[in-house]
């Protein structure tokens, strides 16, 4: 099968960290994040199956599909063990990783992960599935920011370019339905992720139009909660700094 593609920098001691991005992005997603995390350690961003450098990916679908992928890819590549650190789909595949491996997760850092509760906003996230026009894009995107954050410059392009190959739009509406059951999402225990033996932190924005921050609430109390006011859905965009350092303080 082929390999899932990915980015690796820094070094450190200790296991790597390895980045899941969300539905319809790419490692790119990390760009704010990875400086202060390759400063201490290893990083690996990977591009989902149907995404980005992964779109001709053999086998495309939901987090269970992604998780199941990167585990093997970092058993090729001898990752016998990783702190892995997920946003919206790519925290599901986080989350799925530490379950299916657990002897492999070293620490879950989940940022809005899917699959924590039944809402979503599956409207905007299948129009965003069929977008392929930089505007089109840009008006969706807004939506995944909280009020006052503003749309990073060239985000949108670049996501229309990743958007331009041959089968990526048709990637994304086939994957978004295997997210989706009809108008709710597919739901994760949420009491086995919190019984792992790893550390596992859920970071979510007040601002979330995507999916409500009320499913950070009520998580069963081993999980660390990581609240943020005037934030959206975008935290590796929105809040980079505060990521890294969540990142590397459950790495230690």
């Amino acid at each position: 099968m082929s390999a899932l593609h990915c980015v690796s920098s820094g070094q450190g001691d200790g296991f790597p960290v390895v980045l899941l991005h969300g539905f319809g992005g790419s490692h790119r997603g990390w760009d704010a994040v990875v400086p202060a995390l390759q400063a201490q350690r290893r990083v690996i961003a990977f591009d989902l199956p149907g995404h980005a450098g992964s779109l001709d990916f053999p086998k495309t679908g939901n987090a269970a599909v992604a998780a199941k992928a990167v585990l093997a890819d970092l058993a090729d590549a001898g990752v016998d063990r990783a702190h892995f650190a997920g946003h919206s789909m790519g925290g599901a595949a986080a989350a799925l990783c530490g379950l299916m491996a657990p002897d492999r997760c070293a620490s879950l850092t989940l940022l809005a992960p899917g699959g924590f509760g039944w809402e979503v906003n599956h409207r905007l996230l299948r129009r965003y599935a069929l977008a392929t026009e930089e505007a089109e894009i840009a008006l969706l995107l807004e939506q995944f920011f909280g009020w006052q954050n503003p749309l990073p410059e060239g985000l949108a392009a670049q996501m229309a370019i990743q958007r331009s190959f041959s089968g990526a739009p048709q990637a994304l509406e086939a994957i978004v339905e295997t997210l989706l059951d009809g108008t709710t999402q597919k739901r994760l225990p949420v009491e086995d992720i919190a019984a792992l033996p790893a550390p596992v932190k859920v970071l979510w924005g007040t601002q979330d139009r995507v999916l409500p921050t009320r499913q950070a609430h009520k998580l069963p109390g081993r999980v660390a909660v990581h609240i943020f006011e005037e934030t959206g859905h975008m935290l590796p965009h929105e809040i980079p700094g505060d990521v890294a350092h969540l990142i590397l303080e459950n790495t230690r």
